[in-house]
């Protein structure tokens, strides 16, 4: 990153952070038993179902993420006239988002 970049930051209740960490510790926790699955050879099906649960849940992040994003982020920028670079903004985030669904 250059001097030049801007690093935006959002700032979230203590609430909304710490729903976000217990669900992405829960998924990593997960992970881990995946890896666990895999050392212990389990059916290939059970290591599959497990991965489904974690696309669902990192999924249920990402839309919990957007959907604050849209409604303080973008909201925001588009009260102050920022509004034009907020929507494309958002529209490039939705495309990639849903390219990893």
């Amino acid at each position: 990153m250059t001097n030049s970049e801007e690093v935006k930051v959002t700032h979230r209740s203590t609430k909304d952070k710490d729903q976000l960490i217990t669900r992405l510790k829960r998924i990593e926790g997960q992970v881990r038993g995946i890896q666990n699955m895999i050392e212990n050879e389990r059916y290939c099906v059970d290591i599959l179902t497990q991965i489904s649960a974690i696309n669902a849940a990192m999924n249920k992040v990402g839309l919990q993420l957007l959907e604050k994003h849209t409604h303080h982020c973008v909201s925001d920028a588009i009260k102050d006239g920022n509004g034009e670079e907020a929507i494309h903004e958002l529209m490039e985030v939705f495309k990639r988002f849903s390219k990893s669904q």
